[in-house]
């Protein structure tokens, strides 16, 4: 988010004053009547409807109420484990991680809140938003610092596969189990858990893979053709990076799934290696697998897509071009095998089938010196504290008591 942001939010300020402007009546009647109890804490609507126009105005899409609650419950629970750890902030912190972000739009503090207050939204939703990712920041710092902390061995596997004077692949092999439920989500964790970090053979894991994988490669035993490293989602990337053959990666959680990755092989091109700027792909809703494994069937590329989904309701067919570090987590994994105009038909997003098509990759080839050590080091470890953010937040949301009055 550049200067993209301040485009979105001047452009979006007219769009959205009909909104601000007439707001409902149940919003005008109790705006903070409880919109949702996180364990014994309160969301309220007024926070609610605050985020839901504070996100509409940096351009998210979709439902903005659905996402903001889901982002207050998140904040909620965030708050939790930092008071259980003892983790607090400053206010000189907060203020700085304020100046930060609307620095990415070319903006001081004081005109970016001069900007979503002209359509409603408070300074302290601003604060809020800023002072909760703050405090998340410190508390995963805290719990799983020393974890992250990647070994020398690590540090020089990492260096050759990023070295940009040529290009490494890794052979991989992966089990995918789909989640839907907080139950679910824990019962996969116990599975592949008992895999992390492993050193196996390959039969071994296929066995594993075939016996329990949902992914479309069970029947391969999980394997994987030869992957750039620079193809792969952040999330596998940072579980990957650094490990030996015959290695099984820490647990990788998205939405939708849980997963581990065995490494095969690493091996050099001898081409200095592409990095993806951006992804392009489609999403095209069906009723049946067997309905996406005909459409996949019928078209070459994605603009075929149009002509299927021709006459039909236009939420049932997506595309888009977003930067290679937003794509969604389970998407990234799911197009990070596929070539371009190249369909996955058993992809599904909370329980729905989609004929899901990458449409083709955006490169950009990296030049100059390779990175440093301590470069290659920092990396590694703020990977990891991601992977380790998404498993911990995963966990408290399965033990938190959610309901909506």
């Amino acid at each position: 988010m550049t200067t993209r942001l301040k485009t979105l939010v001047s452009g979006l300020l007219l769009a959205l004053a009909a909104l601000v402007a007439a707001p409902s009546a149940e919003a005008q009647g109790t705006p903070f009547a409880p919109a949702v109890y996180v364990n014994d804490r309160v969301v309220t609507a007024y926070e609610v409807e605050q985020f839901a126009l504070f996100f509409s105005l940096l351009g998210q899409q979709g439902d903005a109420v659905a996402f903001a609650t889901e982002r207050l419950i998140e904040d909620r629970l965030k708050e939790d484990a930092a008071r259980l750890a003892g983790v607090t902030v400053s206010p000189e912190e907060v203020e700085a991680g304020m100046a930060e972000f609307a620095g990415r739009a070319n903006l001081t503090p004081e005109e970016f809140l001069a900007a979503i207050g002209q359509r409603g939204v408070a300074p302290e939703t601003f604060r809020a938003f800023v002072e909760s990712g703050v405090l998340w920041r410190s508390v995963i710092r805290t719990r799983f610092g020393p974890r992250a902390q990647p070994s020398d061995a690590e540090v020089d596997r990492a260096l050759q596969q990023t070295d940009r004077e040529g290009g490494v692949q890794v052979l991989l092999s992966e089990i995918v189990l789909r989640v839907e439920t907080d139950a679910d989500r824990r019962a996969a964790l116990q599975v592949v858990q008992r895999l992390a970090g492993q050193t196996m053979t390959e039969e071994a894991f296929a066995a594993e893979a075939r016996a329990r994988s949902a992914s479309p490669t069970r029947g391969a035993g999980g394997r994987l053709n030869w992957t750039p490293v620079s193809a792969l989602p952040p999330e596998v990337a940072g579980r990957v990076l650094g490990l030996a053959p015959g290695t099984v990666s820490q647990p990788v959680e998205t939405a939708q799934s849980v997963a581990v990755f065995f490494v095969r092989d690493i091996r050099e091109t001898g081409a200095a290696e592409a990095q993806a700027l951006a992804i392009d792909w489609a999403e095209y809703a069906v009723s049946s697998a067997a309905e996406a494994a005909r459409v996949a069937a019928e078209v070459d590329t994605c603009d075929d897509l149009y002509g299927v989904a021709k006459g039909q309701p236009e939420e049932r067919l997506r595309r888009e071009t977003l930067p290679a570090a937003q794509v969604p987590a389970d998407v990234a994994q799911a197009i990070s095998v596929l070539d371009d105009n190249e369909a996955l038909a058993t992809f599904s997003r909370g329980g729905v089938p989609i004929l899901l098509m990458l449409c083709g990759r955006t490169y950009a080839v990296a030049e100059g010196a390779g990175p440093t050590r301590e470069q290659v080091r920092g990396q590694l470890i703020s990977q990891r504290l991601a992977a380790y953010a998404d498993g911990y937040l995963a966990e408290l949301r399965a033990d938190a008591a959610i309901r909506y009055p």
